[in-house]
């Protein structure tokens, strides 16, 4: 399998499933108004994503150039990865819970990814390099990261709004611990490549 097309299927995997305030939003609203309204809060990264990409793409290529600013992208990104893998690891259950207004299930996904800083510093220090590294290899490259990141990201949002609306056990039980330490374990691989990446941008290993 292409190695930016496994890169895209495992960010998007652990992003699908972490917890976090699109997570949480996702089952609240399963759970509250039916599995139907927990589907249209797992496609906010559809209508939220598209333009944090654009400009995060934009300053990496302007920046393409410079070696020193890469490396140090590159760095961040593999720490950012090590936290995600150390929330993987340490996470046993997702929370539950949200008021019982009405849905508008799509719009408060919407509001809540938008205004999260998950997405901005996913894209900046992650998903925009790899898009860039990948076009530098083809467009059809870079299409595959992409189609195998949101296809696993709202794939398993999907999963959590289905097994929420079926079953409250699956989300705080063993299962579910095993799936996100395998996750984790495939985070802290994706980190050492970045921040080996990083260290050959600034000199400091060979390629």
């Amino acid at each position: 399998m292409d190695v930016f097309l496994s890169a895209g299927i495992a960010l998007g995997l652990s992003a699908g499933f972490s917890p976090g305030p699109l997570t949480t939003l996702v089952i609240s609203q399963a759970l509250q108004h039916g599995v139907k309204e927990g589907l249209k809060v797992a496609m906010a990264p559809f209508v939220t994503d598209l333009p944090i990409i654009l400009v995060s793409v934009f300053a990496l290529t302007q920046l393409r150039n410079s070696q020193e600013i890469l490396g140090l992208i590159s760095i961040v990104g593999g720490l950012v990865l090590i936290y995600l893998a150390y929330a993987c690891f340490r996470t046993d259950k997702v929370e539950m819970g949200g008021d019982a207004a009405q849905a508008r299930s799509l719009s408060k996904g919407t509001l809540v990814n938008f205004l999260s800083p998950h997405p901005y510093l996913f894209w900046l220090t992650i998903g925009a390099p790899k898009v860039v590294e990948a076009w530098g290899h083809s467009p059809l490259t870079a299409a595959g990261f992409l189609a195998g990141f949101y296809s696993c990201l709202i794939g398993g949002k999907i999963v959590l709004a289905i097994v929420a609306d079926r079953s409250r056990q699956l989300l705080t039980g063993r299962f579910y611990r095993s799936v996100m330490r395998i996750l984790g374990g495939a985070l802290l691989i994706l980190a050492f490549m970045l921040l080996r990446d990083g260290l050959v941008f600034l000199d400091l290993l060979r390629p």
